[in-house]
C-alpha cells in the first residue's frame, strides 16, 4: 500500500504537533511495509535527500507568506499526488480542506485529519476564521474519511457539518528523569516550581494563568516555557512582568528536548491552559513525564484527564487560578499521588502503535472501497 501525506512542513522537520505526529506515524508505517512519501516544504530543507528511514521525500516549493505559504505548497502537493501511483492521499490540517476536490476529480482516496477548531482561535479574526470555517466544512464535503482526535471533536463535527467522523487520537511517549540537573541551568530545584509550556498565543490562556499565579501566596516559582518567533504586544506585556515578580521565570523556547522532560518531571505542577482544539500534544507530554496537572476546564481537556482521575480544573478568570494554586500549593501528598499516576493516563487510546493501526485500518478500507 502507498500512502501519500499532504499538510505538514516535511519529514524529519520537528517544529509543531504536526509535525511531531507524522514522524511517530510515518515510522511505524514504514515497518509495517507501508510505502510513505511525506511532501516537504522545499525552502525548509538545505539538505534534500529522496529518502530518509525509509520513508521517501518529495519537495515542493512555495510562497513564504504567512497566511498562503501552505495553500499553496497543499495545492501544488495535492497536484503532484494525484499523478503519481499512490493508493491513499493522507492530508493534514482543516484549512486543506477545499483541496479535496482535486482528490476527488482524479478519483484518489484520501483522508484528512482536520484537527481543531482553528477558526475560533484569537490569532485568526475576520477573513482567517471564515475562511477556516467554510475550509472545514469543505473538507466534509470532498474527502472520503474525516479524522477527529477527540470524541468531543466529533461530535462537533457531526453538530456543525452534521458529516461523522473516524476519532483517532495523538499520542504520548511515556518517558522517566534521566538528568535531572538540566533544571539548574534557570535555577530550579525539583518540586520548586509550576510550569507552563506551549506557544505563546492568546488562546493558551497564558496570561490568565500568570496574573492568577501572581495573586497567589505560593513561594514557588513560575516557569514559562515558550515563544512565538515575533514581536507582539501580548508576549512583550507579559515578559514584563518578570520585572516586577522575581517568581516569573521566562525561558524562551527549549531546544533540548531531554530539558523540556526534565521540566516536566521535575515541575510541582503543570498548568495548562490550553482552549480550543482537540487532543493537545502538551497535554500528552506533561501525563506521559508524570506531572501533576491542573488545566482550564473544557471538555477537551477533560476528555483527555478523564474528568478529575488525572487533573484538576481552573476556569477561565485569575481568581480561579489563584484559588486553586493556593490550595494545591500546601497539598503536597495529594500532587505527588497526582505525579504518581499520571502516566496511567497514556492509555491504548494514546498509544502510538495502537494510534498506527487505526490509520492503517483507514487507508486498508479506502483503498478496498476504491477498487
Amino acid at each position: 500500500m502507498r500512502v501519500s501525506i499532504i499538510g505538514t512542513r516535511g519529514y524529519p522537520y520537528v517544529y509543531s504537533g504536526y509535525e511531531t505526529f507524522i514522524k511517530e506515524l510515518v515510522e511505524r508505517l514504514v515497518k509495517k511495509n507501508v510505502e510513505v512519501t511525506v511532501y516537504c516544504h522545499r525552502n525548509l530543507f538545505k539538505d534534500r535527500p529522496k529518502e530518509v528511514n525509509g520513508v521517501k521525500l518529495v519537495y515542493i516549493p512555495t510562497i513564504e507568506t504567512k497566511s498562503l505559504s501552505q495553500l499553496i505548497h497543499s495545492f501544488f502537493s495535492m497536484t503532484h499526488a494525484c499523478l503519481s501511483k499512490t493508493d491513499v492521499v493522507f492530508v493534514v490540517n482543516s484549512a486543506n480542506g477545499p483541496f479535496g476536490l482535486i482528490t476527488r476529480l482524479f478519483r484518489k482516496p484520501t483522508a484528512i485529519n482536520v484537527d481543531g477548531l482553528e477558526w475560533l482561535r484569537p490569532k485568526w479574526k475576520g477573513l482567517g476564521a471564515s475562511y477556516f470555517k467554510w475550509a472545514s466544512r469543505q473538507a466534509t464535503k470532498w474527502y472520503d474519511v474525516i479524522i477527529n482526535d477527540a470524541d468531543e471533536m466529533r461530535r462537533i463535527y457531526l453538530e456543525l457539518f452534521n458529516r461523522d467522523s473516524e476519532v483517532i487520537a495523538y499520542g504520548g511517549n511515556i518517558k522517566y528523569s534521566k538528568s535531572p540537573e538540566l533544571i539548574e541551568e534557570w535555577g530550579l530545584e525539583p518540586g520548586g516550581y509550576y510550569l507552563i509550556v506551549g506557544r505563546f498565543i492568546p488562546d493558551n490562556n497564558w496570561g490568565v494563568m500568570i496574573e492568577g499565579f501572581r495573586k497567589s501566596n505560593s513561594k514557588r516559582k513560575l516557569v514559562i516555557v515558550g515563544d512565538v518567533p515575533y514581536q507582539d504586544e501580548y508576549s512583550s506585556k507579559l515578559k514584563a512582568l518578570s520585572q516586577i515578580d522575581d517568581r516569573l521565570i521566562f525561558t524562551g523556547l527549549v531546544r533540548n528536548r531531554d530539558a523540556v522532560a526534565e521540566l516536566f518531571h521535575n515541575a510541582y505542577v503543570y498548568m495548562h491552559g490550553h482552549e480550543f482544539g482537540g487532543t493537545n500534544p502538551t497535554m500528552l507530554e506533561a501525563l506521559s513525564f508524570g506531572s501533576a496537572i491542573i488545566a482550564l476546564n473544557t471538555p477537551f481537556n477533560r476528555e483527555v484527564l478523564q474528568n478529575e482521575k488525572y487533573g484538576l480544573y481552573f476556569e477561565k478568570n485569575e481568581t480561579s487560578v489563584q484559588q486553586l494554586v493556593d490550595k494545591i500549593d500546601a497539598e503536597f501528598e495529594r500532587v505527588q499521588k497526582m505525579k504518581s499516576t499520571s502516566r496511567e493516563g497514556i492509555t491504548e487510546k494514546y498509544n502510538w502503535d495502537s494510534i498506527t493501526d487505526n490509520y492503517i485500518r483507514v487507508f486498508e478500507d479506502l483503498t478496498k472501497k476504491a477498487g
